[in-house]
C-alpha cells in the first residue's frame, strides 16, 4: 500500500510539473528570443556602419579590402571638431557644477511650494525641442555679434539643456541622504556653514554629482539639434561634423566619422553604467545596514 501511495504521489508531482513548468520554459524561451531579436535589430546596423568605415568600398563589402584611409581622412578634416566638442563639454560641465549643485542643494533643503515651482522651471528645457530652445537664444542674444560668433554661445545652449540633469541627479541624492540631520549634527559641534558644506554636504552628494557630471558630458558631446542652430562655420562640433560627412554622399566617410564618435562617447556610457551599478550596490548595502540596525534596536 505504501508503495502504491508513493507511486501515485510521484505521478501527481510529475503531472503537475509537466502542466506548469513546461509553459514557463516556453515563456522564458520566448522572452529570450524576443530579447535577442531586439538586440540584433539594434546592434547589426551599428556593426554594419562600423564595417562601412573600414572597407575600401562599402558596396563591394569586405571583399574590397579593409583600410584606415577613411578614418585618417576624417581625422585630418574634422579633428578640430573633436577638440572643440571636448572644450564645449568641459565648459558646460564646469558651469553646471558651479550652478547646478548649489541649486540642487537649496531645492532639496527647501520644502516650500516655490522650491517645487523653481524645480519645474529648471526642468522645462527638457520638454522643449532643442530647435525651439536654440531659436529662443538666438532671438534674445543673437544681436550681440561677438557672443553669437563665439563658442560660449553654444556652451550657454548646452548649459540650458543639461542643467536639469545635474540638478535632478544631485537633488535625488540630497533628498535621500537626509542632509538636514547631518548638518544639524555638524552645527552642534561648532562647524560653520562653509565647513558643513564642504566636509558634510559635498561628500554625501558625491554619487549624484558624479552621475550628473557623466550625464552632462555625454549629452553635451552628442547634442545635435540645439548645436546645429547655434553653431557657425568656426564653431562646428562633433555631431554637426557628423551630419556634414553624411551630406557628402560618401557613406564610407560618414561611417568612419561614426567610428570616431563612438570612440568618444562609448567610454562615457560605460562609465555611467558602471557608476549606476555601483550606486545600486551602495544603496543596497545601506538598506541592509539600516535593516540590521532596526533589528538590533
Amino acid at each position: 500500500m505504501n508503495q502504491l501511495a508513493d507511486t501515485a504521489g510521484f505521478d501527481r508531482r510529475a503531472s503537475w510539473m509537466a502542466e506548469h513548468l513546461a509553459p514557463r520554459k516556453l515563456l522564458a524561451l520566448g522572452q529570450w528570443l524576443v530579447t535577442f531579436g531586439l538586440c540584433a535589430f539594434l546592434v547589426v546596423p551599428v556593426v554594419m556602419s562600423i564595417m562601412a568605415g573600414l572597407t575600401v568600398n562599402y558596396f563591394r563589402g569586405i571583399s574590397s579590402g579593409l583600410t584606415l584611409r577613411w578614418l585618417v581622412q576624417v581625422w585630418t578634416q574634422y579633428h578640430g571638431s573633436v577638440f572643440l566638442s571636448l572644450e564645449v563639454a568641459a565648459a558646460t560641465l564646469a558651469v553646471t557644477l558651479l550652478t547646478g549643485v548649489p541649486a540642487a542643494y537649496a531645492l532639496a533643503r527647501s520644502k516650500t511650494r516655490w522650491a517645487r515651482i523653481v524645480e519645474e522651471l529648471i526642468v522645462l528645457p527638457i520638454a522643449l525641442p532643442g530647435l525651439a530652445s536654440a531659436l529662443a537664444l538666438i532671438v534674445v542674444y543673437g544681436g550681440i555679434t561677438a557672443f553669437r560668433m563665439s563658442v560660449w554661445f553654444i556652451v550657454v545652449g548646452h548649459v540650458v539643456f543639461t542643467l536639469p540633469f545635474m540638478v535632478r541627479a544631485v537633488a535625488a541624492v540630497a533628498a535621500s541622504a537626509d542632509l538636514r540631520t547631518l548638518e544639524e549634527g555638524a552645527a552642534s559641534l561648532g562647524a560653520t556653514f562653509a565647513q558643513r558644506f564642504f566636509t558634510v554636504v559635498l561628500p554625501n552628494l558625491k554619487p549624484g554629482i558624479v552621475a550628473g557630471a557623466l550625464a552632462v558630458v555625454t549629452l553635451s558631446v552628442g547634442e545635435f539639434n540645439l548645436t546645429w542652430m547655434l553653431h557657425t562655420p568656426e564653431t562646428k562640433t562633433l555631431p554637426v561634423g557628423l551630419a556634414d560627412t553624411y551630406a557628402s554622399l560618401r557613406i564610407e566617410v560618414g561611417s568612419a566619422y561614426t567610428i570616431l564618435f563612438f570612440a568618444m562617447t562609448m567610454p562615457l556610457l560605460v562609465a555611467m553604467q558602471r557608476l549606476g551599478g555601483g550606486q545600486v550596490e551602495l544603496m543596497r548595502r545601506a538598506d541592509a545596514a539600516h535593516g540590521a540596525a532596526d533589528k538590533n534596536e
